[in-house]
């Protein structure tokens, strides 16, 4: 902390993905710090090796709207500012947790903070926390919420992508979401080459060999490459061929390619609730018969996806993932 802005210290790395997890519209400052002397080792497809002594901290934050009270917050899809030297100004947002990954001889520890109204210091709080908030919508609308800090098993839940093994891993770090580049305080660089340049990653082949997902804003890049980078975010860590929803025979990792994998014209493991009384997880041209749109959609604790980690419905996701499976061509034969 400096002043009126939360501040890095030295050796402590900001970095981006290309398309974030959706966290009920918190904003995030992402952070890696290793000890010195000690580098990362490159993995194309999975998180990448760290040394024993990494620290991954994310700090979730809200913007929040001039003359609101202290439990208004901004839903707002915008890309968080870049944070290399000037910090984050503490005057413009609202602190709500900081979540530690620390690399330890045994394996990662998962370690989240609380901080306080004052925004002054975050307590650990393995037990988790709630926290009341209003999202205001940019067309005025205003949604109350409770604003879930996991516990330390809910973290596991999800950093644990291998159901056999069940050891925690990062979710984000691996090289299609770092592949991009930052505005560093030494200027615009490419994530991967400057962690490499300062010692942080080794292994790293030629950039144009790097797999990238795409942003899942852009515009510019194809429908179906920004709703896969948006499923493979939110939904890849568990649906996955090793993950925790690996029994639903539903994969939304990058790596899949198979249409009955992703769920197209494939009836449901199990009925029940989640189903919203649909018969296939995804109906070429339909994703109001399709039970994947239905529960990225939901805010019924019985049927939305993810399970854990948001409370609200992100109304720009639903909307791509919709207009993904309007554009798939194909009809379901009905069962």
């Amino acid at each position: 902390m400096r002043g009126d802005h939360l501040t890095l210290n030295d050796g402590v790395v900001p970095y981006d993905l290309n398309t974030p997890l959706f966290s009920d519209y918190a904003h995030k400052l992402r952070t890696i710090w290793m000890p010195r002397g000690a580098a990362a080792h490159y993995d194309a497809q999975r998180s990448f090796d760290f040394p024993v002594g990494t620290i991954i901290s994310k700090t979730f934050y809200y913007p929040v709207p001039t003359g609101g009270d202290d439990k208004s917050v901004l839903a707002d899809d915008a890309r968080s500012p870049a944070v290399a030297s000037a910090g984050l100004s503490l005057a413009h947002v609202r602190l709500i947790e900081t979540r530690l990954l620390v690399r330890r001889q045994d394996g990662w520890a998962t370690l989240p903070y609380v901080w306080n109204k004052d925004q002054t210091d975050a307590v650990l709080s393995r037990e988790g926390d709630e926290v009341a908030l209003t999202l205001q919508r940019d067309d005025g609308k205003r949604d109350d919420f409770t604003y879930v800090v996991p516990n330390v098993n809910q973290c596991a839940g999800c950093h644990a992508t291998d159901n056999s093994t069940r050891v925690v891993v990062p979710i984000g770090l691996k090289a299609r979401h770092l592949n991009r580049d930052y505005a560093y305080e030494g200027g615009v660089e490419n994530q991967l080459q400057h962690l490499v340049k300062l010692g942080y990653l080794d292994g790293l082949p030629a950039l144009a060999s790097v797999p990238r997902n795409a942003d899942w804003q852009d515009q510019a890049q194809p429908l179906e490459r920004r709703a896969r980078a948006y499923l493979d975010i939110n939904c890849g860590h568990c649906h996955n061929p090793k993950g925790p929803a690996n029994t639903s025979g539903l994969t939304l990792d990058i790596a899949t390619v198979e249409n009955l994998r992703l769920g197209v014209c494939k009836p449901p493991v199990a009925a029940g609730q989640g189903t919203g009384d649909h018969i296939f997880d995804v109906v070429p041209g339909k994703p109001a018969d399709s039970i994947l749109a239905y529960r990225l959609g939901s805010v019924d604790p019985g049927a939305m996806m993810p399970e854990v980690g948001r409370g609200t419905r992100h109304v720009a996701g639903v909307a791509l993932i919709d207009a993904w499976i309007a554009s798939l061509p194909g009809d379901c034969v009905p069962l």
